[in-house]
């Protein structure tokens, strides 16, 4: 059974940033709530971060390496050749003591290294045999992706650690198994482990691989020249290597008569978890966050509230942090599902409601609020108008690109305004005056759909 001692769990801290006034019949609340982990892990590379190799430093982990070996992988050569360099790099990566397997997914899943349904424990033996195995990769065969995601959800279960993560790797689209399967396959992986995943290439779906980072709560990205695959991996592993705890719940309460209308992460990225909540309680919800190392995640808490008259206050909503105790390997239900116990984490943030009749208080906009609000409308915008353009509605593509232009440049999102400058021409980023661009590389587009959740923080 896993031992989550308090040495491994950082030190969490909540704060509130809102508006609480509200006009006479005002209903709804919003708040940016701020989590923030210290004291935990500490990622850094193998060089400046020793910790890497020290046994028992950090929380006991699992990892499961899932690398494409699908036909396309063979097109051009290179990129099989680097996809397993990528691998051995990751696998230099892990901390010793850290159980990890590698797997190689086409139509079906094989277990690569150690196999026999068992999860080797990484030193400098099974490194150096994980890496040996690694150069018997080869491609040939199809894509089912749901298949390796399931083999990797057997193998960490089969570890009795408080980290379990997956880093997944694909070229290509999920052919081989219908949407339908890889969703049962999605939800029965969610909670059991988390995963990052990667599309190498331009020939993968772009709604593929960040759907399966969005349900296991994890990191998409896209690496376009297979050359940059190490690099990737290696920082990959480096922050699982930094994680502490698992399987963090934003819990929340709310009074009688009040309700969440929603609960998003804002940043680093926007990712909504309103549809997960898990009901634990009368009145209380938890909403899974994952794992967490030494870092800070924003979340755009919106509750309605029963109106009430001028001079009113009451508290909205409370939002505190809580893990599960230890249990048996398998959570499919994620941290706080029904029938298990939590541990709460202490810390807790407040949101209130105050019912005033002065209208400058009333109407104010909270700028983290307003700023979060833009990112969420920002990453709308630029999906939206990806699709119009996919399907040849140049007016409308032109519009919703314009407005994310607009709304980068005011929100000071200069990396995202870099990758819309590369599908559009901006003639006025201020008023969202663009001109689609008549040529657009592909790697170029799929970047910009990738990376268009990635937000900046405001400023505080």
């Amino acid at each position: 059974m896993a031992n989550f001692s308090k040495s491994n769990v950082p030190r969490f801290s909540v704060d509130v940033y809102q508006n609480e006034y509200l006009p006479e019949g005002g209903r709804e609340v919003d708040a940016i709530v701020t989590v923030t982990a210290t004291g935990g892990g500490t990622i850094g590379s193998a060089v400046t971060a020793p910790h890497l190799y020290t046994p028992g430093r950090g929380p006991s982990a699992a990892v499961a390496l899932m690398v494409d070996c699908s036909g396309s992988m063979d097109y051009p050569p290179t990129k099989m050749r680097h996809a397993r360099d990528a691998t051995a790099a990751a696998i230099d990566t892990l901390r010793d003591g850290v159980h990890f397997a590698v797997i190689g997914g086409t139509h079906v899943a094989r277990e690569v290294y150690p196999g026999g349904g068992r999860l080797a424990v990484a030193d400098a033996t099974t490194r150096e045999q994980a890496k040996r195995a690694l150069r018997g990769l080869s491609a040939g065969g199809g894509t089912a992706i749901g298949t390796w995601l399931r083999l990797a959800a057997r193998l960490l279960s089969s570890a009795e650690v408080e980290i379990r993560h997956g880093i997944l790797l694909t070229d290509g689209r999920n052919e081989h198994e219908s949407p339908q399967d890889l969703k049962r396959a999605l939800d029965e992986c969610a909670g059991r482990f988390t995963c990052d995943a990667r599309g190498v290439g331009t020939d993968w779906e772009v709604k593929e691989v960040t759907g399966i980072a969005s349900a296991l709560l994890g990191t998409a990205d896209i690496v376009a020249d297979p050359a940059g695959l190490t690099a990737d991996f290696t920082r990959m592993m480096e922050t699982v290597m930094g994680k502490e705890v698992a399987d963090v719940a934003l819990r929340v309460w709310t009074p009688a008569g009040a309700t969440v209308k929603f609960l998003k992460q804002v940043a680093p990225n926007v990712e909504d978890l309103t549809a997960r909540r898990t009901e634990t309680g009368p009145r209380t919800g938890d909403y899974p966050t994952g794992s967490w190392g030494d870092e800070s995640r924003d979340y755009h808490l919106c509750v309605e509230v029963p109106a009430a008259r001028i001079g009113q206050e009451m508290l909205a909503a409370r939002v505190s942090l809580v893990i599960p105790e230890p249990a048996g390997v398998s959570r499919p239900g994620g941290a706080g599902s029904g029938g298990g116990t939590v541990r709460p984490l202490g810390a807790q943030g407040l949101v209130r409601a105050i019912w005033t009749d002065d209208v400058a208080a009333s109407t104010a906009i909270n700028p983290q609020v307003a700023h979060y609000t833009g990112q969420a409308e920002l990453a709308q915008a630029i999906q939206q108008g990806l699709e119009l353009r996919k399907a040849g509605d140049i007016d409308g593509a032109t519009a919703k690109l314009g407005r994310a232009v607009q709304l980068a440049d005011a929100l000071g999102n200069r990396d995202t305004a870099k990758l819309l400058a590369k599908v559009v021409d901006v003639v006025d980023a201020t008023t969202g005056t663009v001109r689609l661009k008549a040529k657009v590389e592909e790697a170029d587009e799929m970047t910009l759909e990738t990376r268009s959740t990635k937000t900046v923080r405001v400023k505080k």
